[in-house]
């Protein structure tokens, strides 16, 4: 069965939509909704590039596909049918391009459009039983296939972007550590210049003075 929906922007991870009833049967649907706003980050991010994938997480799996510049993305039982759940998104993603499309860039505060929730459930409720005969006739669609969208683990998805993360960091922290460095290694070299030239230009100074003198009293 499906048991989340949520819609998002990818370019900055903003939640457009969701199912508002989604997760009240599900044990710990607040760390399973976390975790889709994790996934939604590291798409933001750029750390996947697939239109298309299937994340495995607990008894769940999260399906996802991306269409202009938004995700829609569900999650189910692990025995719900692929097939189904994508159709599902490509459903919610026709409907939506033609409702929202256009106002999806310049949306500027989450759930922008709460209202698609009415759609959600609509469409939720014609996905939910596998044995109706609208959901056998998809699931026998040999024109809609889904045996090449590539499934992974949620640990190692946001895995991916965390340890991508913790990288940028560290290259970030090495590059101040290293102007760092050097504006302490030029302190030292001018310090050492000062040390090792100040005895003579002392010197000469003593020198200049003493000639200087020396003319003015003759």
């Amino acid at each position: 069965m499906v048991k989340l929906t949520m819609i998002a922007r990818v370019t900055d991870g903003l939640p457009l939509a969701e199912g508002l009833d989604d997760g009240r049967d599900v044990k710990d649907a607040e760390m399973y909704k976390q975790q889709v706003k994790a996934l939604f980050k590291n798409l933001a991010s750029g750390h996947n590039d697939a239109s298309r994938m299937s994340i495995e997480t607990g008894p769940y799996i999260f399906h996802y596909i991306i269409e202009g510049r938004v995700c829609y993305l569900t999650m189910c039982d692990r025995s719900y049918p692929k097939k189904l759940a994508f159709q599902y998104l490509e459903d919610l993603k026709n409907e939506f391009e033609r409702v929202n499309g256009a106002q999806t860039e310049t949306a500027a505060r989450p759930y922008a459009f709460i209202k698609f929730d009415t759609f959600i459930q609509k469409t939720k409720k014609l996905y939910q039983d596998t044995r109706t005969q609208r959901n056998i006739a998809k699931l026998n669609d040999e024109l809609y296939e889904v045996h090449q969208i590539m499934t992974r683990n949620v640990q190692e998805v946001l895995g991916v972007g965390e340890k991508l993360d913790q990288v940028s960091q560290m290259s970030s922290r090495l590059t101040s550590e290293s102007r760092i460095y050097a504006d302490k290694a030029r302190d030292l070299n001018r310090q050492a210049l000062i040390r090792k030239w100040a005895p003579v230009a002392i010197v000469l100074g003593v020198v200049f003075l003493l000639f200087w003198i020396k003319t003015k009293l003759w």
